[in-house]
């Protein structure tokens, strides 16, 4: 029989090995490359064409979603949002207007909460109520998905894909940083200076002052209609390459 002492310590060493195969299975970190060679988890689309895909993240706000929308439709564009379950469960008309006015919704978690601290049946919990409310809402799942903060790793990465979900970060040359209330010409400066074939651009429309992102974007629409870019859903903009086929005839794609 092993001395206490022994015993112990034998005990911590399997719970260390446990560990660190947990964090093997589900916490190992891979670069951007990775995932997007697998085809997990997309930053841009690299296509020949002028297509640019426009995001909003945080929402629906009471205040600043229907001033976007509103801009949106003047300029004839198309957008994602990804949206925050528990907002939209209590905005839900914003919603149906999204979805009415030919845009995107896809998941940006039910609380926002910072996905490498909690586990992997909380992150399925914060992806399966957002899709749930908006199925509810609009009669279909969404199929793309933001992890809260841009982070990923493999056990975000990996437990959204088991769930059904394209994990779609943002093109890291077109980060507004909006959130951060930089002012107007920044905004602009950033998107316009910066604007490539495939970019995937990051807005928020929710989680402060967003007057700056409205103002930004009654300047960056006709700009970049004029400079011959057209606006589309990310999953359209998928549907611009052969190796996100996947998503044909998903979300409105055709």
């Amino acid at each position: 029989m092993l001395p206490l002492k022994n015993l112990t310590a034998c005990v911590l060493l399997i719970v260390i090995f446990a560990l660190l195969l947990t964090v093997s299975a589900y916490g190992a970190d891979h670069p951007r490359h990775y995932y997007e060679e697998q085809g997990t988890a997309i930053w841009d689309v690299p296509i020949p064409s002028k297509y640019i895909a426009l995001t909003f993240d945080d929402g629906p706000s009471t205040e600043y979603t229907p001033e976007i929308l509103n801009i949106l439709e003047e300029h004839e564009a198309k957008a994602t949002f990804f949206v925050v379950g528990s907002r939209a469960q209590e905005n839900p008309s914003i919603i149906k207007s999204m979805v009415d006015n030919g845009h995107e919704l896809a998941n940006h978690s039910f609380h926002h909460p910072d996905f490498t601290g909690i586990s992997k049946e909380e992150l399925i919990h914060e992806m399966d109520n957002t899709s749930e409310v908006l199925e509810n809402l609009t009669g279909a799942p969404p199929r793309l998905f933001r992890p809260p903060g841009g982070v990923y790793n493999d056990i975000i990465v990996n437990t959204a894909n088991e769930e059904g979900y394209m994990v779609v970060m943002w093109s890291w040359h077109q980060d507004t940083r909006d959130w951060k209330s930089p002012g107007v010409q920044n905004i602009v400066k950033t998107v316009l200076n910066n604007a490539r074939n495939g970019d995937i651009i990051l807005f928020h429309d929710f989680g402060g002052d967003r007057s700056q992102t409205v103002k930004a974007l009654q300047q960056i629409l006709p700009k970049l209609r004029k400079e011959g870019y057209e606006f589309v859903t990310v999953s359209e903009l998928l549907q611009k390459h052969t190796k996100y086929n996947l998503f044909h005839g998903v979300n409105g794609v055709e």
